[in-house]
């Protein structure tokens, strides 16, 4: 079983969770949204500060605190202080070898590279997150090294983006 098809159950669970279907239909409020983008910040900072990523167009750190900045949000959303489940999926990022982030790599870049492109449109702000220079090369430098052994790891990260989407939607409701 190939890696798309062993991850696939997770995914469609990660993608009906309330807070995404609602960052999907275009009804989270700017405040909202800032919230998941202090989420992604403290996710793509705990991977970027600790691994060079395989190709530099996957970088999000800057883009993510541009879009908060562009919301006008900067002061209130401070960057280092997300909701408890990103935390706890930032302090395990931060433990792995660049080996054993990989597959986080895998998930959440390339959700930002391809799912992200339906869901820019939809969010508030400038969207910087989701803008690659050259999104094709960023993708192949993660597919030149993707394994199918990564399905457990995966499903881990997973594991860790349905928390955090359930704590998000506690948090806007």
């Amino acid at each position: 079983m190939g890696l798309k098809e062993a991850t696939a159950a997770k995914h469609k669970e990660a993608e009906r969770k309330h807070f995404n279907m609602l960052m999907f239909g275009g009804k989270l409020t700017l405040p909202q949204y800032a919230l998941y983008l202090k989420s992604q910040y403290a996710i793509f900072s705990a991977i970027e500060d600790n691994h060079t990523l395989p190709h530099p167009d996957l970088n999000r750190k800057q883009a993510v605190k541009d879009d908060l900045n562009s919301l006008g949000l900067e002061y209130e959303y401070q960057y280092n202080k997300p909701d408890e489940k990103t935390k706890l999926y930032a302090d395990y990022l931060k433990e792995l070898s660049y080996e054993e982030v990989l597959p986080h790599i895998y998930l959440n870049y390339l959700a930002i590279m391809f799912g992200g492109q339906m869901m820019k449109a939809k969010t508030p702000g400038s969207g910087k997150m989701y803008d690659f220079n050259d999104m094709n090369a960023a993708a192949a430098s993660v597919r030149a090294v993707q394994s199918d052994d990564w399905a457990d790891e995966v499903n881990k990260g997973f594991d860790f983006m349905i928390a955090i989407f359930d704590e998000l939607y506690k948090l806007i409701k």
